[in-house]
Order: C-alpha cells, then sequence, then structure tokens
C-alpha cells in the first residue's frame, strides 16, 4: 500500500438513509478482506469526540442489509464545526492508529470530512442521503428507497381520495430540494408537482386547475409538495375555501427515511462501499465516491463541496407535459 495505511474507520453521519447499513458492511469486509484493520465510530463526529469506537469483523456486519436506518447510529455535532474539536477528532484517530477514516452521508458529513483532512486525516466520502442533492453525484444512498415508500402511500391516499372526491395535498421529504417530489409526482401521475426549485407561489394557478378540471368531470387532484415548498395544511384550507372542494394535507415525513431499501440501494450502497476501500488501498484520499453515467467515479471534496446542481432537464420537462 503507498500510503501505508494499516487501519480505517467508519461513520453515518447526518440523516439516516436506507441502505447505509449495506455501505457499513461493504466497507468493513472489503477492508478486512485487502487485510486492513476495521473500526466503527458510533453516532458520527459526535461520537468521535466521545470515543465511541468499536472494532469490526466481519461477522459484526452480519445480517444487516436487509436493514433500514443505519447500526453505527447517526446525530448531529454543533461542536465539530469548530477548529478545536476538529483537531481534537483528529487526535484521537491517530491515537488510535486510525489511518482513514470513510464517512457516509451528505454536504454536512463531507465538511466534518474536509476538517478532518486539513487536519491530516485521509478520508473519502460516500453520498448517503434521501434528498439526492449532493451536486457531484446523479445517485444517493437511501432515495430510490424513499422514492417508493413516498409512492407507494401516496397511491394509497389516492385510493380513497378518489373516493371522497378530494383534492389531496401530499407532503414529501427533501429540505430544500425537489428530487424526491418530482420523482413520485412523476410516478403517481399527480396534477402538480411543487417544488423549491421552481414554484413561484401561484397559488390561485392551482385553485384555477382544480376547478377547471373539476368541471371536465375530474374528481380527484393530486397535489406533490416538496418540504422546501411546505405549508402544506394551510394551503389546503385556503384551496377548499377557494374551490368549494374537500381538501386535505398530509405530510409523510420521516416515514420515508425507514424500512428495507431496495435492490438498487442496497446494490449501489456495496459497490460504493468498495469503492472507498478500493481508493485508499491505491493511496488515493480526500476523495468522494460518485456515480455518474452509469459508472462510478471520484471526486477532490473541496470541489464536490463547491458544485451545484439543478433538476435534470428530462425531469422538468417531462413533469410540464405529464401534469394536468
Amino acid at each position: 500500500m503507498s500510503n501505508k495505511i494499516e487501519s480505517i474507520a467508519v461513520l453515518t453521519s447526518g440523516g439516516d438513509a436506507p441502505g447505509m447499513n449495506a455501505c457499513i458492511r461493504s466497507v468493513v469486509r472489503a477492508a478486512i478482506a485487502q487485510g486492513l484493520k476495521v473500526s466503527g465510530i458510533e453516532r458520527g463526529y459526535a461520537g468521535l469526540l466521545n470515543e465511541e469506537i468499536r472494532e469490526m469483523d466481519a461477522h459484526s456486519v452480519s445480517d444487516i442489509i436487509q436493514r433500514g436506518g443505519t447500526i453505527l447510529y447517526t446525530a448531529r455535532c454543533m461542536e465539530f464545526l469548530e477548529l478545536e474539536w476538529q483537531k481534537r477528532g483528529a487526535d484521537i484517530l491517530r491515537e488510535r492508529g486510525i489511518g482513514a477514516l470513510v464517512v457516509i452521508g451528505g454536504d454536512g458529513s463531507y465538511k466534518g470530512a474536509l476538517a478532518l483532512a486539513r487536519q491530516g486525516i485521509s478520508v473519502i466520502g460516500i453520498p448517503g442521503t434521501i434528498d439526492l442533492d449532493i451536486a457531484c453525484t446523479d445517485y444517493t444512498i437511501g432515495f430510490d428507497t424513499s422514492v417508493n415508500t413516498a409512492m407507494e402511500a401516496i397511491d394509497k391516499i389516492r385510493d380513497t381520495s378518489s373516493s371522497h372526491e378530494r383534492c389531496s395535498i401530499v407532503e414529501v421529504m427533501g429540505r430544500s430540494a425537489g428530487y424526491i417530489a418530482m420523482a413520485c409526482g412523476i410516478a403517481t401521475g399527480a396534477e402538480e408537482i411543487l417544488v423549491p426549485e421552481m414554484y413561484d407561489g401561484d397559488e390561485q394557478a392551482i385553485i384555477n386547475r382544480v376547478i377547471a378540471n373539476r368541471s371536465l368531470g375530474k374528481k380527484h387532484h393530486l397535489v406533490i409538495n416538496a418540504e422546501g415548498v411546505g405549508h402544506s395544511a394551510s394551503m389546503a384550507r385556503r384551496i377548499e375555501a377557494a374551490t368549494g372542494v374537500n381538501t386535505r394535507a398530509t405530510i409523510l415525513g420521516y416515514l420515508q427515511r425507514g424500512g428495507s431499501p431496495t435492490c438498487r440501494d442496497r446494490f449501489m450502497a456495496s459497490m460504493m462501499g468498495v469503492k472507498a476501500v478500493d481508493l485508499l488501498i491505491s493511496g488515493k484520499d480526500n476523495r468522494v465516491v460518485a456515480a455518474r453515467e452509469g459508472r462510478l467515479v471520484d471526486v477532490d471534496i473541496e470541489e464536490a463541496l463547491v458544485m451545484q446542481k439543478n433538476l435534470p432537464a428530462g425531469w422538468v420537462r417531462t413533469s410540464k407535459l405529464l401534469t394536468r
């Protein structure tokens, strides 16, 4: 090994995402297979500072690939924004002989990883977030499971709302990004898809379409609303008052983070975990694993954090053509 790393650690940080366990399993087993010692850090950067670090072997990651959440747990750590605590985190890793850290999480997690890199720790980031809002990659662990979970819930809501001839507003997660809402809206045949990247606040236009569709004999109107737009309950009250159509809001919330990961999330998480270990073995560090155009690549972590991401043009065009 050109970089002489003999021991690595893995942690999960930020919001949990289905497939994180599959990725932990992949990192641990790929590293052991290539002669490395592996430690798991519980509760993210908070656990690092509290030295919640345990040695892991192949058996410790058995029977977890199908489980949602993360066996290493996750937590926010505001202290890690400060240089003093970043230095302490790096010192703890060095004191334990850990030469490299694999971080599974989103942009906030990458900022912590970059801070450790600046303190001399080799780091590799793996994109784990249901929001799909990491600019350097086309895929993030957990997105596929999340949109499938939301789609199934929306289908059920639509069944009962159609029976009652309602307008339904279903709010999905995504923080300030509209990827989940856009994917779910297209997949469920929604009449409206509201995402923060595009929504102009013109609620009257929605009201007009509800009225127009009702006059054409349409009995149900489905609105998929992104978390970044929000205010679904008050929007439902205003639409009902303006149209006379019974309108209900449902906020799916953390339902979308849980559950057994899909095949795609398990497969991609496993591939990304192996890629992270391969990068360290080859002497590359301070990188982010990314999926682009069907291939796994690696991107400098500093570059990854300054990249900007927009909704794919094809998604936007399709949503405009199909929503009525």
